[in-house]
């Protein structure tokens, strides 16, 4: 049996296949402007930023996965002033943390993820999960973006190296690790 080509409606599958190659389309643009415009303005602004501020921090460029390129800056690794003591012996093991990272990532359609990772005691609690702050297409992406991105990520990191109980209630993230004390305590008390 063979179907007359007539007797196909295809209008509203078109309408989708145009949509299908035009954000095809988009991906190659906007993996180009990344390459010719977005990185290098990020990477040339931070580098302001953190010369201009003090701050410090470390602008890393992680391109080992084309089209998925990721500028970081970051504020590295310390000791954190906490110690784990070694069973059997008067020596402390140093705990480390990792200070926070501002993360510019370009995703799979050429479009530009920004993100907060936030610090962490390696060993103590669990990691807050990483907060994003936008995702944009390349052409979205202007110089002041990235001065209110540092902003917003110094409020957090702030916000989480002066930590105390005047955090919102209804909060439910637990950003340094705290289950474990009480955890540690019950194991202590016996409850």
């Amino acid at each position: 049996m063979e179907i007359e080509k007539s007797t196909f409606d295809v209008g509203s599958l078109q309408a989708r296949v145009d949509s299908y190659n035009q954000i095809l389309a988009n991906t190659d643009n906007y993996r180009k402007d990344w390459s010719d415009h977005l990185k290098p303005m990020i990477v040339n602004g931070l580098e302001q930023i953190v010369k201009s501020t003090g701050l410090n921090a470390k602008i890393e460029i992680k391109d080992n996965i084309r089209n998925l390129e990721v500028i970081v800056l970051n504020l590295g690794q310390d000791v954190s002033g906490i110690g784990e003591k070694l069973e059997g012996s008067d020596k402390t093991r140093p705990m480390i943390k990792n200070k926070g990272a501002l993360v510019f990532q370009q995703l799979f359609n050429g479009k530009l993820l920004i993100l907060i990772m936030y610090p962490f005691i390696e060993g103590y609690g669990e990691p807050r999960p990483p907060r994003t702050l936008e995702i944009l297409r390349p052409h979205e992406m202007k110089d002041p973006f990235l001065l209110r991105y540092v902003e917003e990520f110094m409020k957090e990191i702030i916000s989480w190296e002066d930590y105390d109980d005047d955090m919102d209630e209804t909060a439910k993230v637990n950003p340094i690790g705290f289950n474990m004390i009480e955890d540690n305590l019950d194991d202590i008390t016996g409850t």
